[in-house]
């Protein structure tokens, strides 16, 4: 034994590492069958998987360049970085985006800015922008409400989100007088810290839902009941990333807390259903909105990614008979956001937010049902121009789910999905978690609010308003770059330009001034 061992330590290091290779040679060669890679390049092929491995993360720092990034390019994440740090969020030396692409947006300026007098609200508040609607005031609800905040968190369910990333958020939300939207994960304790909630509840009813899976209108009232700072609720329809398909959590993700909260088993891939067992069409939506209202004295409103109009032609003409109907209604783009999603669903179906919510305001527009309704926008609407644009289209309040996340840390690794997210922000695993503060973090959401709040007001007073809500559709314009469209340049900019004296190239070559004066 001691000779063997004495051997062994005669080895040098640099063999040990050749033995290494050749046993990972053999394996290779020999007895794994699952990768062709490795067995017909053994050693050298497990680089390529490494590389692949790592590949998103070497294109985001290495490769790419600062606009070519998505879902959120470089630009956008640094914008939100920087505002939520407190940092120069400015850029120097012009822009560097191609401002003729397809959809780039122009916001047209006033001559004269919108000037506010020294006791105006925002000289005392630069970031005050509450909403200019009210939640359930025509319907008379008896609890209507006002967002203080047009820019406010998202769906975004604890389970999905870690339990410091929700609490972080909650805490951020009460710092900047905006609400905290819980996803259709269920009132968590992290949602307890101040903020105000809209509690949003899809198919799987979770947190107030009976033994048997379905609605429990008793749960929801003791919910409200229990927890004042609940200040509307939300039924998911559809959502971004996977309209008509049930949200899913997996298995990895669901701790005994979270099953506790979602009344699930532990080991599971929670799948919701694409359907409501509480209704099955438009009139008993419109039923159940009202019993909800009525219950619980709340503002009562849907939320769903936009695709076939029939449906939603249906409901706005219940509401001009019956004189009800949802309070809000929040429009969900097809962007995708932070839910795990089949790429032919998050890549293919429902229709973006611009083109959504164009159609669907236009169904309640043309029978004179938008002042009722508080609408809501949601997708990649987490930037100044971007907003101005929204509420130009109709919006009158913000939802934003990702740019949250990454002003409280989230870096864009998209593996939501995995409970590997390496910010903390979207896994379950505790060492993970760790690093994320949420006493700092709180503060950053809210700063990114306010700092949001405050360029989307400049821009506004700029283009002579001094409420968003005063945006009108020809006060914003995009690229529309189509053929169809195409218009010569006179008509296009409405002038003509002078006619410049010609008469030949050999006058110009003649000129004795050509290359300078020359004195005889």
């Amino acid at each position: 034994m001691n000779t063997f061992l004495e051997f062994l330590g005669e080895i040098s290091w640099w063999m040990w590492i050749l033995i290494a290779l050749v046993l990972v040679a053999i394996r290779d060669v020999f007895f794994q069958r699952r990768h062709t890679i490795s067995h017909n390049f053994p050693i050298v092929g497990h680089f390529r998987y490494m590389l692949e491995k790592i590949g998103p993360e070497l294109r985001q720092y290495l490769v790419a360049n600062n606009r070519e990034e998505l879902p959120f390019n470089r630009i956008e994440r640094s914008w939100i970085y920087a505002s939520a740090k407190s940092q120069n969020n400015y850029e120097g030396f012009g822009t560097d985006r191609d401002i003729y692409a397809h959809q780039h947006i122009f916001i047209n300026n006033a001559m004269m800015p919108y000037k506010i007098a020294e006791n105006h609200p925002n000289t005392i508040d630069p970031t005050f922008l509450p909403c200019a609607k009210v939640m359930g005031l025509y319907n008379n609800r008896r609890k209507p409400y006002r967002p203080a905040s047009v820019i406010n968190v998202s769906a975004m369910s604890f389970g999905s989100l870690s339990a410091r990333a929700v609490e972080s958020l909650n805490k951020g939300v009460k710092m900047a007088d905006a609400y905290h939207n819980t996803g259709e994960g269920g009132l968590s304790p992290y949602h307890s810290h101040g903020g105000d909630v809209i509690f949003h509840f899809g198919t799987g009813y979770f947190g107030i839902r009976g033994e048997d899976g379905t609605f429990s209108m008793e749960k929801l009232i003791d919910l409200v009941n229990k927890n004042p700072f609940v200040r509307a609720i939300e039924i998911k329809l559809s959502q971004g990333a996977k309209p008509g398909k049930g949200g899913v959590l997996p298995a990895a993700k669901i701790t005994q807390e979270i099953s506790d909260i979602r009344h699930v088993p532990l080991g599971k891939d929670v799948l919701s259903p694409p359907n409501h067992s509480a209704f099955s069409n438009v009139p008993e939506l419109m039923i159940l909105i009202e019993q909800i209202a009525e219950k619980t004295g709340l503002p009562v409103g849907i939320k769903a990614a936009i695709g076939k109009m029939e449906q939603w032609e249906e409901l706005a003409d219940i509401m001009v008979k019956t004189g009800k109907g949802p309070d809000f209604i929040t429009v969900d783009g097809g962007e995708g956001g932070t839910g795990a999603a089949p790429p032919s669903f998050a890549d293919h179906v429902s229709l973006p937010w611009v083109f959504g919510f164009s159609d669907l305001y236009k169904v309640f527009k043309n029978r004179n049902l938008t002042e009722r309704i508080v609408f809501i926008g949601s997708g990649k609407l987490g930037f100044p121009a971007k907003a101005a644009m929204a509420f130009a289209m109709g919006a009158d309040c913000l939802n934003v789910a990702r740019e949250a996340m990454m002003s409280i840390g989230c870096i864009q690794a998209q593996i939501c999905h995995t409970n590997r997210c390496p910010s903390g922000v979207a896994t379950q695993s505790k060492w993970l978690q760790s690093g994320l503060d949420p006493t700092l973090k709180s503060v950053r959401l809210a700063q990114y609010f306010k700092t949001f709040r405050k360029e989307f007001i400049e821009i506004t007073h700029a283009s002579g308003y001094e409420h968003p809500c005063q945006f009108k559709m020809n006060d914003v314009a995009v690229n529309v770059d189509d053929q169809n469209l195409t218009k010569e340049l006179d008509r296009t900019y409405m002038y003509n330009k002078t006619v410049v004296p010609f008469t030949s190239v050999q006058d110009l070559k003649d000129c004795k001034y050509l290359g300078g004066f020359k004195p005889n």
